[in-house]
Formats: C-alpha cells, sequence, structure tokens
C-alpha cells in the first residue's frame, strides 16, 4: 500500500509499504479522508514522532475492510469514525472511563502508524459507525469537533453565558458553533485576519475583532456593556493572549485554557491578581471524551452534524488527493495563504 512514512525529522516519504496485518481485536480500516491537524507540522518538520519510522495522521475516517474476530463481521464495509488515543484500560483514569487522560496510552499518527496511508490497524472499540447523512470528511473532522465540544462541556451549562473565543483557528470556529448549539447568549470571536471573519460569518452570528485593527478590551466592554464576557476561551497558547483574556473576563467569571502553549507561560503580577480579586475559575482541557458506541463527546459529535446543528465542512478552505499532501503541509507551515482546515481525500 501507499504511505507517508516519516522516516526522521523533515523526512516524511510517499512509499509502498507492507499493508497491516489485521488481529484479533482489530480492523483494517481503508482511509477515505484525512484532515492535517496543526499539531501535525511541529510532529513532521521539527520535533518527529515518539519514534521512527512511523505514518502520521490522527484526524481521519474510512471504511471497515476486515476485522480479526467472527464476532464483528457485521462491521465489514461499514463507514467509521475513528478515535485516535487508545487507552490502557488499566490505569485509574481508565478505570474511571477518563479515557482521555490515561497515563500509559498509544495514539494512531504519533506513538503508532496513522492515517496518512491506504489503510490503518485500528483496535475494533476505538470504530464509531456512521449514521447515514454523514460525509467521511465530516467524519474526519469529529477528532476536532470532539476537542470543541470537550472544551466547553469543562466549563458547564453555558446556556444564556457571553463568550468570547480567543484564536478563531479550527477549533476555536468549531467551539463557536458548539457555542451556539449549546445556547450561549453572546459569542464573540478575536482573531487576526479578515479571512477568520468572513469564514466565521459563515458559521453563525458572531461578533469578530480583528485585533491587529482594533483594542479588543475596548471591543468587549461595549459588546458586554463594560460588563464583561461571563467566559474566556484562550485558544491560541501565548503569555499576552492570556493576560488579556484574565483582564476581560467579568468577577467570577470562567477561563478555559484550550491552547497549546508555545513556551513557559509567565504572568505578570498586576494580571496575576486578576485571578485572585476576580475571583475567577480557570479550566484546563484535553482531547475528549470517548466510550464507543455509549453516550461521549463523540456521539453527541455525530448526533449534531447529523442533524445539521454543526457543519464542520465549512471550515473545510482546502480539499486535496492523496498524492498532495505534501503541498497541504507546505501551506500550513508557510502560512502564505490563509487556511482553516486542510482535508485530504481519496
Amino acid at each position: 500500500m501507499k504511505a507517508y512514512v516519516l522516516e526522521a525529522v523533515n523526512e516524511l516519504i510517499l512509499k509502498e509499504v507492507d499493508k497491516p496485518q489485521c488481529k484479533k481485536g482489530y480492523a483494517i480500516v481503508e482511509v477515505k479522508a484525512a484532515g492535517i491537524c496543526g499539531s501535525d507540522i511541529p510532529r513532521i518538520f521539527e520535533t518527529g514522532t515518539y519514534h521512527f519510522p512511523t505514518i502520521p495522521g490522527h484526524e481521519f475516517s474510512g471504511i471497515v475492510r476486515e476485522v480479526g474476530d467472527e464476532e464483528y463481521e457485521e462491521l465489514v464495509g461499514e463507514p467509521v469514525g475513528v478515535f485516535p488515543l487508545i487507552p490502557c484500560r488499566e490505569c485509574d483514569s481508565c478505570r474511571a472511563g477518563n479515557y482521555e487522560m490515561c497515563r500509559s496510552y498509544n495514539y494512531l499518527g504519533s506513538r503508532c502508524d496513522g492515517g496518512f496511508a491506504e489503510y490503518v490497524l485500528v483496535p475494533i472499540w476505538n470504530l464509531l459507525s456512521l449514521p447515514e447523512g454523514i460525509s467521511y470528511e465530516e467524519a474526519a473532522m469529529l477528532e476536532p469537533v470532539c476537542v470543541a465540544r470537550h472544551a466547553l462541556s469543562r466549563l458547564g451549562d453555558i446556556a444564556g453565558k457571553s463568550i468570547c473565543i480567543f484564536g478563531p483557528g479550527t477549533i476555536g470556529l468549531l467551539a463557536a458553533q458548539w457555542a451556539s448549539v449549546l445556547g450561549a447568549s453572546k459569542i464573540l470571536l478575536a482573531g487576526t485576519k479578515k479571512q477568520q471573519k468572513e469564514l466565521a460569518e459563515k458559521l453563525g452570528d458572531f461578533s469578530f475583532c480583528n485585533v491587529r485593527e482594533e483594542n479588543v478590551e475596548e471591543f468587549i466592554e461595549k459588546e458586554t456593556n463594560n460588563l464583561g464576557v461571563d467566559i474566556v476561551v484562550e485558544g491560541v497558547g501565548n503569555n499576552d493572549t492570556l493576560s488579556t483574556c484574565l483582564k476581560v473576563v467579568k468577577p467570577a467569571g470562567s477561563v478555559l485554557m484550550m491552547g497549546n502553549p508555545h513556551g513557559d507561560a509567565r504572568i505578570e503580577k498586576a494580571v496575576f491578581w486578576q485571578i485572585l480579586r476576580k475571583q475567577l475559575k480557570l479550566y484546563g482541557t484535553w482531547n475528549s471524551s470517548y466510550h464507543g458506541a455509549l453516550e461521549s463527546d463523540w456521539t453527541e459529535a455525530v448526533e449534531a452534524i447529523k442533524t445539521g446543528k454543526l457543519k464542520p465542512a465549512l471550515q473545510i478552505t482546502h480539499r486535496l488527493s492523496f498524492d498532495e499532501l505534501h503541498k497541504g503541509l507546505k501551506i500550513m507551515k508557510e502560512r502564505k495563504e490563509f487556511y482553516n482546515k486542510v482535508m485530504i481525500t481519496r
């Protein structure tokens, strides 16, 4: 089969490799669509995976072609989404059902071979059958869709609350879509590009601030009648944005830290006081909840997409063929043109 093999940092090679062999408890999935995640860029070009060689790609969907157990034969031919985290099932977090916080997990696309290939070996438990009406592209976006849903779930009921999301990238805009589904009263976005605003206008009733052209603190004061927002989502991962989030959130409000940090975080003393004096609630978030066919972020996401409440495919800015993966990676690495989600299809 054809696969993109990362043989060393910055050495991703399209080559013929052996098709994975199916085994008990696993299935062979033929990949139909795979999204490029922002985390794939440093993984491929800067840090590498956990070992070499590795086939990257953790956002993908496809068709089950083989199963290792007779009892799962009915899955053959089924379209599926794939939860990429493979939990150990033995640690305290796993025993509590919090698989996303597993202490000893495997991971498709970084710790074992993933979706930038024609076929992938996937544990059957990690397969979520797709109902009619969900495309392979939408299914390939389930992972970031669920990361966004899981992030907002940390906040409890957000209905009737105002929210400002700093960093309207792929997950930031998905979070905005979810905030609308969940009944937020006002959804503000703070970004840096006019194309982000144009895309946001296609997705919902959001107010957008270009922080390079406007004062974001004044924008939020105006939008909230000087009260501040109930919830702020830090989706960028840098000091300046975090500091601004702590300033603009209202007293007793919530700050959700969602962006992967670019480096060490240092908060000025005056800003740190905001946490204390406002008695703020700070939340962290990681990955998403998944319980197979049982209720989770993933089943909720499938239902929201199927019913049209959530429209992740509208965020796909680039659709490329399997042979054009390097082109998609270059677009995201060089940042010379606007993108939100780059999708590879077969």
